[in-house]
């Protein structure tokens, strides 16, 4: 059942306070947590939620804990676990739901499944929690877990909601109604953007946006040899020449013509330091429009160029799409995971030939969260532009860490993205992230125009700086937890 989770951060609000760049932002939350904290004194704060790794709540909640910690605040991390595979089938069709896709009704016993799971998770954590704690709820898989300790126990409760829709379908209604009874018992509930607040919590939520952590391993900056080291510790790309550290234990896995799996340097390099490179890394989920994104890509190196410059049609020629997502069997809360890979295997297969060695579908090993975020930054610093093509997003860190790398970044019209992204200026919106024809002109507008990337690399920064660096989204939350604490 419910397992408390182990933080041991090396970084301390020191190490960003050293860089010129960051310590405004350090000083702006050191001096409003002087003010808040006191507030809190004699409570622990508890974080919750579904999964060790995988996922921004995942990636978000360590420095988060650890901040928390060094501010003042008596913070721990707990994640729920159950061995009922069909519970977290259940927890991502509600995740679909609230996207708006159903595949089937939920039904009394999904309810009784969803209770069940979390009154063994509620019975696990009463042992170390107290009344006057403060626990945070994050997502719907462990909701269940605050509603029964606020009703048994009085605890102070928050549910954080990372995902929505802004649009009220008949999906989302019915899943907001499954959900209520949970939600309604507690204290506050927080969502990443207003549009996502269901009609029952009007006026009574409010919105933090995700974050990132500036230093992680997936956001520090990485120099020439630090950055090749990376990409040939984890087989991105072929040893030339001796680098200074040991191959990583377990390395990418890239989807080979003959539909089998293999290290990526095994075959064709990728060219991730030469060539122009498209990238998207997500989780392996159909609303992260992965499909949609082969197809459109396919269709641009298909294209006569008859009006491109040369130097124009040689990008086309040698330019490639990588698609990269953590081993699924590694992500314990997503069972579709599998299933997505497998239909983007079949896609694959089906491509021509000369077509193949421009797409390269990877597999991010998740043994080690340090070499998981590595290879991802990597990725992110190599590519030309990220492309996050999400048919729904609740938020999308992917976007924000390309965007603090002056990464540019394709997104789409869903609102997480709209968060974040403002066409034109930090990066481009396509209109129908379904429709490869829009997908490939933006592409091609991307790839022509070096001017306009790096214009938008600059802006995007810029805007994650302002609004969407740790340091911003700790200042909303303490300012949350002191009201819930007054209450």
């Amino acid at each position: 059942m419910a397992r408390i989770i182990e933080v041991d951060e090396p970084l301390g609000l020191w190490d960003y306070a050293d860089l010129a760049f960051l310590a405004p932002a350090v000083q702006e939350l050191r001096t409003e947590a002087s003010a808040l904290v006191p507030a809190l004194r004699g409570r622990k704060l508890w974080m919750v939620n579904s999964t060790p790794q995988g996922g921004g709540v995942a990636e978000m909640l360590p420095m988060m804990v650890s901040m928390l910690r060094e501010l003042g605040v008596e913070t721990d991390w707990a994640v729920i676990e159950t061995d009922r595979q069909p519970f977290f089938e259940l927890t991502k069709r509600i995740h679909n739901m609230i996207h708006g896709v159903v595949s089937r009704e939920l039904s009394s016993e999904d309810r009784e499944l969803f209770e069940s799971v979390g009154r063994e998770n509620a019975e696990k954590l009463r042992a170390h929690v107290r009344p006057n704690d403060i626990m945070v709820i994050h997502d719907p898989q462990p909701v269940v877990v605050g509603s029964i300790l606020k009703r048994e126990i009085g605890l102070p409760t928050i549910w954080c909601c990372h995902i929505g829709l802004p649009e009220r379908l008949p999906a989302t209604r019915a899943v907001w109604q499954f959900l209520e009874p949970y939600v309604e018992s507690y204290d506050n509930a927080i969502f990443s953007a207003p549009d996502y607040i269901p009609s029952f919590l009007a006026g009574a939520a409010s919105v933090i946006h995700p974050a990132i952590d500036p230093l992680s391993q997936k956001n520090r900056d990485l120099h020439t040899h630090g950055l090749a080291g990376i990409l040939c510790n984890s087989a991105l790309a072929p040893e030339h020449s001796p680098v200074l550290t040991p191959a990583f234990d377990h390395p990418a896995m890239r989807l080979m013509p003959d539909g089998s799996w293999a290290p990526p340097s095994s075959w064709n390099d990728i060219g991730m330091q030469s060539r122009p490179i498209v990238a998207q890394i997500s989780r392996w989920d159909r609303l992260k429009g992965f499909a949609p994104l082969l197809d459109a890509f396919a269709q641009l190196k298909r294209r006569p160029q008859p009006m491109a410059s040369e130097l124009h049609r040689r990008r086309l020629e040698i330019v490639r799409l990588v698609l990269a997502g953590p081993d699924p069997a590694s992500v314990a809360d997503d069972p579709e995971g599998l299933e997505v890979l497998e239909e983007l295997r079949a896609k694959y297969l089906a491509l021509e030939p000369n077509l193949q060695p421009d797409v390269v579908l990877l597999t991010l090993p998740m043994g080690s969260r340090k070499q998981n975020a590595l290879m991802v930054n990597a990725i992110q610093r190599c590519a030309s532009f990220v492309v996050q093509n999400s048919l729904q997003e609740g938020f999308g860190l992917t976007a924000t860490e390309a965007m603090w790398k002056r990464t540019p970044v394709v997104g789409t019209q869903a609102c997480g993205l709209r968060q974040q992204i403002r066409d034109g200026l930090d990066g481009r919106l396509v209109s129908d992230p379904m429709e490869p024809d829009a997908i490939a002109r933006v592409l091609d507008e991307m790839l022509v125009d070096r001017g306009a990337r790096e214009r938008m690399g600059r802006n995007g920064q810029r805007r994650v700086y302002e609004k969407f660096l740790i340091f911003t989204q700790l200042r909303h939350w303490l300012r949350t937890l002191a009201e819930t604490a007054s209450r």
